[in-house]
């Protein structure tokens, strides 16, 4: 198990060394100013002495990613059971305008959703649950979409009816697309909720971000970015863990 963790883990992890080892080299040689690019020394030192505040900041924004993940994880999962197999007409009117709607800008539609809502957390909920719902439409739809033909031959030829094809059939195959979905949805609501947070917000990654850069700490800026890619990271390897438990028969059937 060491030995696989190794060979998929070590070539990143030598290539981040190096590049942190040629940063530093070349802040200290060419003696670069530290608001404009500071040595990786210099970030790992701000962020232990800012460690408390950081904390405060990360919590923030971690559960305003949670809440906003949930939210458009549950909204995502119904739309495409109710899509897909309770008005299964309804989807040829509203999917191109679900697809329409995710190219308005977020950064666009946040003004709005401040003006509607005010400057809670209701807001930002909102904006990461957009970001996030997408995907795992997609995804599921997708599964739910293409079952296994001689398993729905089968279920068809004994007289199943149509919700124990659903649940026998068509949901649990629709997981490994699911999951898929809940990955890409996992590292955006990091992303949505840093946006969030720029427009308005008394705590959180992204206003320790904005008010960093604005007296040129770029040594902070850089500390928040480690933050928000490790806590992204750590998203997506809890999805994965999450996605091994719930489907082995899946992942035996491509390890096969």
């Amino acid at each position: 198990m060491s030995k696989q963790l190794f060979k998929k883990a070590g070539a990143p992890i030598l290539a981040v060394l190096a590049l942190l080892l040629v940063w530093e080299v070349y802040v200290k040689v060419y003696q670069v100013e530290a608001w404009l690019l500071p040595a990786p020394t210099a970030i790992m030192r701000e962020a232990l002495n800012s460690s408390p505040r950081l904390w405060m900041h990360t919590v923030a924004t971690l559960e305003i990613a949670i809440i906003g993940f949930i939210l458009g994880t549950v909204v995502g999962l119904v739309l495409s059971v109710v899509l897909h197999t309770v008005f299964p007409p309804l989807r040829q009117a509203f999917y191109p305008l679900i697809i329409l709607s995710q190219n308005i800008p977020i950064i666009a539609l946040a003004p709005l959703l401040v003006v509607w809502f005010g400057f809670g957390i209701l807001p930002k909920v909102l904006i990461i649950a957009l970001m996030c719902f997408f995907p795992i439409l997609i995804a599921a739809l997708q599964g739910l979409d293409y079952p296994d033909p001689a398993m729905l031959d089968y279920l068809r030829m004994i007289g199943a009816k149509r919700s124990q094809i659903f649940y026998m059939l068509e949901l649990p195959n629709s997981l490994p697309h699911l999951f898929s979905g809940l990955k890409v949805s996992a590292t955006y609501s990091m992303m949505g909720a840093v946006i969030s947070e720029w427009l308005g917000a008394q705590k959180g990654l992204g206003v320790y971000m904005r008010l960093s850069a604005a007296s040129f700490r770029t040594d902070r800026v850089f500390v928040s970015i480690v933050i928000i890619v490790a806590l992204s990271l750590l998203f997506f390897a809890f999805i994965s863990f999450l996605e091994k438990r719930l489907i082995r028969w899946n992942l035996r059937r491509e390890g096969a």
